[in-house]
């Protein structure tokens, strides 16, 4: 695998985890006393593991709201931001000839539905702030849209997306599914792309993201979102997109593990 281009599962060890601090000008404002020490409580259990990159406009507020912690476990980079959403803004590393790059593609708020200039910045930011590892390539994608929560790798060659998401407007409607499929080959080294045509939930800003609907445990296990009540408005959609993960078939050719 490593005279190739591959992303990384989920479970792939990683050197640190990105948290982009909550503040008022995010959506977060209304419920901030809330939500501040729920993300306190996220860095102080990250820390336990390793290491923790916290994007933010006030390094020392949140040393305040942080209190006692490991802090020789914390990369602080100061910098302005629209929200808090590192999965679907953060940089996306793959292994290139078995080194590390990360991809830094257009992240414009889920299709123009929020501000996001501040946010599309931050990873090109991060990087000319030295903070990835000396001598990782950060690599512009322009002007593909991607959002971390839109693509789900078991790590082997195998992308289960959604076509909702990727092919929606105001993202790569000026690709045909085909180009997508190839574009998203090239650049992942993907062999196999397992396609959603179905499922989605209510008040998904996101058009979808396959990371609220089905992901990779293992290699040959995918736990996603079941509906069994008939009343419910998620019950067509979501049994349509359970019966297509039942017809999906790992490369070996055998049915995969299904956890509802």
């Amino acid at each position: 695998m490593e005279d190739k281009i591959v992303l990384p599962a989920e479970w792939h060890p990683q050197s640190a985890v990105q948290l982009t601090w909550p503040h008022e000008g995010t959506d977060w404002a209304p419920i901030l006393d809330e939500v501040l020490p729920c993300f306190a409580s996220i860095a102080k259990e990250v820390v336990k593991w390793e290491k923790l990159l916290i994007v933010c406009p006030d390094e020392q507020e949140v040393r305040r709201q942080l209190g006692e912690v490991d802090y020789s476990r914390i990369i602080f980079r100061e910098m302005a931001t629209n929200d808090t959403w590192a999965r679907d803004h953060g940089g996306i590393t793959v292994f290139d000839q078995g080194e590390p790059v990360v991809y830094d593609f257009v992240f414009n708020g889920w299709g123009m539905k929020f501000a996001a200039n501040l946010d599309n910045l931050i990873t090109r930011r991060l990087s000319a702030q030295g903070t990835f590892a000396e001598g990782v390539p950060v690599i512009n994608m322009q002007p593909f849209v991607l959002e971390g929560g839109s693509i789900e790798s078991d790590g082997k060659g195998t992308l289960l997306t959604t076509v909702e998401c990727l092919s929606s407007l105001n993202r790569n409607e000026y690709l045909q599914k085909e180009e997508l499929e190839a574009y998203l080959k090239e650049v992942f080294g993907f062999e196999r792309i397992l396609w959603l045509e179905n499922g989605y939930l209510a008040g998904d800003d996101t058009d979808s993201h396959i990371d609220t609907l089905a992901r990779f445990c293992s290699e040959d296990t995918i736990a996603y979102v079941q509906c069994t009540d008939e009343s419910d408005e998620h019950f067509d959609e979501l049994q349509a997109m359970e019966q297509e993960l039942q017809a999906f078939r790992q490369a070996d050719g055998k049915p995969y593990r299904l956890i509802a």
